[in-house]
């Protein structure tokens, strides 16, 4: 498939890039927030402000780790099932990846397009809000997100890699890690919680029943699956089944991207000090609010 090769092409060259990069020089910082060098550019932050999103485009929001890579994969498959469109010719995604010319690529994609993204709410394109574009938003239990993005930072090659979990520990509480604060992007996505054009979904809750979470992606994008449509996406589109293909469907990266997809893990890592700074943490700000209570942070952490 064409489109797959030029994803897998983009990836490949990816990692080329990282390779004379030295360790201390791979991160930017942009409007107070770290990015990656080798796939961010300010130049395309500054053109992707003024790039059109049609209506009927999907957007799929996460904060690093949450499950993000994992979604587009089942979003992909209702569109084939709905629409038979194929993966998109664009290659990567992501909104803020690559060189700004990107985006004259995107205006020859057929709708409807769909796309991810890291940013704030703040910080997306101005044309989300007026076209009223349906957002997807998936969240992880700050922990195991933690967790996942060390090992992350670690396996990825354009990323500096981390002597100890104790350290990336500070920086992520902190927000001194790639896309900023886990809490502040949850703290505003609290806020939305309730607009129209936004479905807030969490990792654990795909996690513990795919079947009623496709389901529940279907109508929010208006989309009318049959009931088998909706068990093959399902059962096709499990953690395991997508970290086995993996290799396949993204090269090497795969093994970066899909790592465990637990539920947990994070006590496999976290001190009894840790877990006390972070349940305070969440605490100040998520205890009470809606998306607090929906990420049900007293069962998974």
């Amino acid at each position: 498939m064409a489109s797959r090769k030029l994803f897998l092409k983009e990836v490949e060259n990816m990692m080329d890039a990282c390779k004379d990069i030295p360790q201390d020089d791979m991160l930017f910082t942009y409007n107070g927030t770290l990015y990656p060098k080798t796939i961010c550019h300010p130049e395309t932050f500054k053109a992707m402000e003024s790039f059109q999103l049609r209506e009927d485009d999907l957007l799929i929001v996460s904060y690093p780790k949450c499950g993000s890579n994992w979604t587009y994969q089942i979003l992909q498959d209702i569109l084939y099932a709905v629409h038979k469109k194929e993966e998109s010719i664009i290659g990567i995604p992501m909104l803020e990846f690559g060189l700004p010319d990107k985006y004259e690529k995107y205006n020859q994609e057929p709708s409807p397009r769909v796309f991810t993204t890291h940013f704030q709410y703040g910080n997306m394109p101005k044309s989300v809000f007026t076209r009223n574009v349906k957002m997807l938003v998936v969240f992880r239990n700050p922990k195991d997100t933690a967790v996942s993005f060390y090992h992350f930072y670690n396996n990825n090659p354009g990323l500096p890699n981390y002597s100890s979990w104790d350290t990336f520990f500070q920086d992520f509480t902190s927000g001194n890690v790639c896309f900023g604060s886990y809490f502040d992007y949850a703290l505003t996505w609290n806020k939305h919680i309730d607009d129209e054009n936004v479905l807030i979904m969490t990792f654990e809750e795909m996690k513990e029943d795919l079947y009623k979470a496709v389901k529940k992606i279907c109508i929010f994008f208006g989309y009318s699956l049959t009931e088998e449509q909706v068990q093959y996406i399902s059962d096709k589109g499990t953690f395991k089944s997508m970290k086995e293909k993996s290799g396949e469907t993204h090269g090497y990266f795969g093994k970066v991207l899909f790592r465990k997809g637990d539920v947990g893990d994070w006590k496999n890592h976290f001190s009894e000090a840790q877990s006390k700074e972070m349940d305070a943490k969440f605490e100040e700000y998520l205890a009470g609010t809606k998306l607090g209570n929906k990420m049900k942070y007293n069962i998974y952490c």
